[in-house]
């Protein structure tokens, strides 16, 4: 569910890149790091890892200390969850990669894990180094920040008929950094529950929040509660903007200026991507001297999008039956992508099923 995802200075057309502040790491204290969870996480500047612990409701900012030029190499690790497994001491049945990361200075890619399945899981980083090695994260003592979010939904499991949730799990389900800000996705307690929060890096000051609504095509009705579940940013015209998706699986813009703290704002969708179906992951690339939007999803493929139909795009509201808006291109040849994110100018990264209980992590040709 993680790209690396970052908003700063305008390098060209309408893709959105970070402005490098050299002391942006100012304040961070040196101590341990101790997690409930891992995973959302994403990069901020100069290589400081964010991660979203989700069940104590906090986001760290994590320095990795990595900010040397990338290597020139692409990255294939077969079977990267049985490792990951050995390296914890367990199997491959009893870890879930919640998450990945590629840090854009070094090209070393970070994985969120879980050791476990149940409630009992325990939280765990790895990083991948660019010769495919693995190894632990350290966080016994390091320089990091934490930030822990206000009005977060009650740590407690619900049974609906034969389901059973933990709204806490959904406090964070998407993390980005944009221009000295973290954005971070999720649900909060209150009555307009899907809520995006912003953070001054490096957490210096209070999380602020701002309510957001939708207009769901495939439900006919506006909705409050239902959690964005991956956005990026992207500049239409001279505007900054978040493109957030979620399930089911409508596209939404939100002017960035419009998320202002206390602010209830309404999106502007602008697809119906085909219901039944959950958005994982997004990134935005150039190729061609052409803008394109990329999402994983759990049920319709790959979808490739130019983004050149987003600044005419029609406002969605009305029921619909199945899919309208912006149009996209299915990727046939990539297959079983659960997890996305940009590798470099020319390649994304994928956690990709390669068999019923293996993955691979693999960078591939942006298509």
């Amino acid at each position: 569910m993680r790209i690396t995802k970052v908003l700063g200075a305008v390098l060209c057309a309408g893709l959105i890149l970070p402005a490098v502040d050299a002391a942006a790491n100012a304040g961070m204290k040196e101590g341990k790091v101790t997690l409930e969870s891992a995973g959302p996480i994403a990069f901020g500047p100069e290589g400081v890892l964010l991660v979203a612990d989700a069940k104590a409701a906090a986001v760290v900012a994590i320095e990795t200390g990595e900010q040397g030029s990338a290597p020139g190499k692409t990255l294939k690790v077969t079977g990267i969850n049985e490792k990951v497994a050995a390296l914890l001491g367990t199997s491959a049945d009893q870890i879930l990669i919640n998450d990945m990361a590629v840090n854009p200075q070094s090209r070393a890619v970070y994985l969120a894990v879980s050791r476990g399945r149940g409630p009992e899981a325990q939280p765990a980083l790895v990083r991948v180094k660019a010769d495919g090695q693995l190894e632990m994260v350290s966080l016994d003592n390091v320089k990091h920040a934490r930030a822990e979010l206000p009005n977060a939904p009650e740590d407690k499991v619900e049974r609906r008929g034969n389901r059973e949730s933990n709204a806490r799990t959904e406090s964070i389900t998407d993390i980005g950094y944009m221009d000295g800000q973290v954005f971070v996705a999720g649900l909060s307690n209150e009555e307009f529950a899907s809520t995006l929060r912003s953070i001054p890096f490096p957490f210096k000051d209070a999380v602020k929040s701002t309510s957001v609504e939708i207009y769901h095509g495939a439900h006919g009705a506006f909705e409050t509660r239902a959690p964005i579940r991956t956005f990026v940013s992207y500049k239409v015209g001279n505007e900054p903007q978040l493109l957030a998706a979620y399930t089911c699986t409508p596209l939404v813009q939100f002017p960035l200026k419009d998320l202002t703290p206390g602010a209830k704002v309404r999106g502007k969708t602008i697809a119906e991507l085909g219901n039944r179906n959950r958005p994982l992951d997004m990134i935005v690339y150039q190729k061609g001297g052409k803008d394109y939007l990329l999402m994983a999803n759990s049920a319709r493929g790959i979808m490739k999008i130019d983004a050149s139909q987003i600044a005419g795009a029609e406002k969605i509201e009305e029921k619909v039956a199945d899919k309208k808006g912006v149009n996209y291109e299915t990727i046939e040849n990539w297959k079983g992508i659960d997890q996305l994110d940009t590798f470099d100018k020319e390649h994304a990264l994928v956690l990709r099923k390669s068999s019923e209980t293996s993955f691979d992590l693999e960078a591939l040709p942006l298509p």
